[in-house]
């Protein structure tokens, strides 16, 4: 990747200064060994552990910081953002510890439980508007409403306070390690994050290798990087929202260009088991996008063998109720659940005939609908199979061609599985 003369990076004394800004603010968060990982990966891992903020990800750092270093003249009709969810969080925070009025755009189809994280964090002194369906929707009316109020605009991403605020993640993480670190892998969205973590990391370990990762639905700084300007992406998919973006910012694209070294993208499905698997084998509880490094660490196993390497996890602000889709996304990315439309003979005893025949000892059905139609010689059946491993997959599969089933296989058809599943 061609690197251009650092000119656009945020500098070291800057990110101190919001260290010193953040002081009692921001927790200073782990850098821990992870045991299960580093065995797995054959490597040294540690995590960076950034789902333990006070607000449950890094983005209280950069809104901070960016509030701190305004004047009171700038701060005094107020501040307004938009956001989906943690960027929220952390002004809402800001507002309540510097006791400034706040106004918090956020799409009509945000979970209450984050909602009522916002008010939470800041008491009296924010206001949440609910409008729009879409972060895009709340951006551009909340960037209305600050230019007719006069009141301060604190971006996500595209700000340099912004993103030195995030840069002391890694001020923190070269200060906590006593090993030469060869990789670090961060989750990428507008591209705050690794921007200011990247400018850190390039002035005082040059050699360190800065990897950025992104959602395979959502490859908005892969596909600008690789295009050598900022693009829009026309849809994404928004399953993994603290880093689904359609558009990177321009400041964090220019320093991206010279910070990060390779990128990664990880389906979402792939994102799923990572956070059953953290949940399961660490006990650490984490939202998509807090996932998102530990899921590259597969794509990447061949270059960090014997390395030291650090994943950041970006934040832990995951709703309960998402967790059933979670593990469907993760089964289906694994191949052990397969969903088809299968045509039994409308005659007594053919399902029988199917289960005793084709369903293999171990299968599971775990979605069955069908209603008999009588003037028909077969009837459709949506069918949900969830077998114990990819190889039980192929011996079903055999088995349904063996005993002429007639069938239509759901998982690759998008379309056909959102509206039937």
């Amino acid at each position: 990747m061609t690197k251009t003369i650092q000119h656009e990076l945020v500098t070291v004394e800057n990110i101190y200064k919001a260290k010193v800004r953040l002081k009692n603010i921001a927790e200073p968060t782990p850098l821990s060994f992870n045991y299960n990982l580093s065995e797995h990966h054959g490597c040294q891992i540690f995590l960076k552990r950034e789902d333990l903020q006070v607000v449950r990800s890094y983005k209280i750092r950069g809104a901070y910081n960016k509030m701190a270093s305004l004047s009171p003249a700038q701060l005094q009709n107020g501040v307004i953002c938009a956001s989906a969810g943690n960027h929220a969080q952390g002004v809402a925070l800001a507002c309540q510890k510097m006791e400034v009025v706040g106004k918090i755009f956020m799409p009509g189809v945000t979970p209450q439980q984050k909602v009522g994280k916002v008010k939470l964090f800041g008491k009296g002194f924010v206001e949440v508007i609910l409008i729009g369906d879409t972060f895009d929707d709340a951006y551009a009316e909340a960037l209305k409403v600050a230019e007719t109020h006069n009141m301060a605009f604190i971006h996500p991403f595209d700000d340099e306070r912004i993103i030195e605020g995030q840069g002391t993640v890694g001020l923190e993480i070269l200060e906590d390690c006593k090993v030469h670190l060869d990789y670090v892998f961060v989750a990428v969205g507008g591209g705050g994050l690794i921007s200011g973590l990247g400018s850190y990391f390039k002035q005082l370990s040059p050699h360190t290798r800065i990897i950025g990762v992104e959602p395979a639905g959502a490859p908005a700084m892969y596909e600008s990087l690789k295009a050598g300007e900022v693009i829009t992406l026309e849809k994404i998919d928004s399953f993994v929202d603290g880093a689904a973006v359609r558009r990177v910012g321009q400041k964090t694209f220019r320093i991206a260009q010279q910070v990060i070294d390779d990128m990664v993208l990880v389906p979402e499905g792939k994102v799923c088991t990572s956070i059953l698997q953290l949940y399961n084998e660490e006990g650490i509880v984490v939202e998509p996008a807090g996932a998102l490094t530990i899921a590259a660490l597969d794509f990447y196993r061949e270059q960090i063998r014997g390395k030291n390497v650090v994943c950041v996890l970006s934040g832990s602000n995951n709703d309960i109720v998402r967790t059933e889709e979670i593990r469907e996304r993760s089964l289906l990315y694994e191949g052990l659940k397969h969903y088809f439309i299968i045509r039994f003979p409308q005659r007594a005893g053919a399902l029988r005939d199917f289960l005793n025949n084709v369903l293999g000892p171990t299968d599971d059905i775990t979605h069955f609908e069908y209603t008999k139609k009588h003037n028909r010689e077969s009837g459709p059946a949506l069918v949900g199979i969830q077998v114990q491993c990819r190889e039980d997959y192929d011996r079903f599969m055999a088995r349904m061609d063996q005993y002429h089933i007639n069938f239509q296989p759901l998982n690759d058809s998008r379309m056909l599985y959102e509206l039937l599943v």
